[in-house]
């Protein structure tokens, strides 16, 4: 098992490096300059070219993507530009909210999406099969930003149940309060993931049903019941799992929708600020993190896998 660790993050290494490049590069192209942003466009061109000094940025860019990448090497992931503090800083201060938004959302499309996709391929070419299908298009088909406006209008502003903005710390409120500020946009976030979980959950039970292991116990006369949820849900799980684990590292990019929405102060929100403020720093080290979930998740899931079919080696 460890030796598949290590090899899985060796293996990562050259996703990770892409990563890193490609962010690099296409944070230098979008237009806006750090230091006028950070000046204000009333500052004088002196003024500008000592804090680009400063920062680094009248480097050739080849000369900055070099220095960028041995200090990722070291460690050393820099300081905001927006407020010089340490972008891993910055990220550990705004992670709460994130983590239990997406630890929410995922608990929400897995208990809703899982049973769902199972009773449309439990009861397929049915109309409960059709009107789920139906339903599932339908949720991924909504824009996520136009699902979390409308979900503040009715639920915050018009009924009032939960608050339409803002996020309380658990330190502050404890982890009950907490849970119900991210309720509404954890709720918007998962419902795509529940649309798309149902999907492969109801793809993956009738592909194993078609196989001639299941054919062969019904043919024995086993209950459908015990064919259905003993033999061919056990065996489906596989694809499903998958699919839960892409659904999370999504849901971290869709954070940076959802938290500007809903104005909750986590990793999604600073991305986005940082974002506009041309914070590479911050908006690299943000991107970075997300990969390096990314790799984690994956092998999170190559294990589980491991126990859900000890056939499958972990090479």
């Amino acid at each position: 098992m460890l030796k598949f660790i290590i090899k899985r993050i060796l293996s990562s290494i050259p996703v990770i490096l892409v990563v890193i490049t490609f962010v690099f590069f296409i944070m230098r192209v979008i237009p806006g300059d750090p230091a006028i942003l950070i000046l204000g466009d009333e500052a004088n061109s002196k003024d500008v070219e000592i804090l680009r000094e400063k920062m680094g940025l009248n480097e050739p860019l080849l000369v900055q993507y070099v220095n960028y990448v041995k200090d990722i090497l070291t460690g050393n992931w820099g300081n905001s530009y927006y407020n010089n503090e340490s972008v891993f800083k910055n990220i550990k201060d705004r992670l709460e909210p994130t983590v239990l938004i997406v630890i929410y959302s995922t608990l929400i499309s897995i208990f809703l999406g899982v049973p769902l996709g199972i009773l449309a391929a439990r009861y397929r070419n049915t109309f409960l099969d059709y009107t789920l299908t139906t339903a599932s298009v339908f949720g991924l088909s909504i824009p996520m930003f136009w699902l979390g406006i409308m979900m503040v209008f009715l639920f915050g502003v018009k009924l009032r149940w939960f608050p339409v903005q803002g996020y309380k710390e658990i330190q502050e409120v404890g982890l009950k309060t907490a849970l119900y500020y991210v309720s509404m946009p954890s709720i918007a976030l998962g419902l795509q993931s529940v649309a798309s979980i149902a999907r492969y959950t109801r793809s993956a039970m009738l592909d194993v049903l078609n196989n001639d292991y299941i054919k062969t116990a019904r043919a024995k006369g086993l209950p459908v019941n015990k064919v259905f949820y003993k033999h061919a849900l056990k065996n489906s799980l596989s694809p499903v799992v998958t699919q839960i684990g892409f659904s999370m590292v999504s849901m971290l990019g869709g954070a940076v929708v959802i938290e500007t929405v809903f104005n909750i102060p986590g990793m999604g929100k600073l991305a986005y600020d940082s974002l506009m403020r041309r914070d590479y720093a911050q908006e690299q080290a943000i991107i970075l993190y997300m990969a390096l979930v990314f790799v984690f998740v994956n092998i999170i899931v190559d294990i589980i896998y491991k126990y859900l079919d000890p056939r499958i080696e972990l090479d």
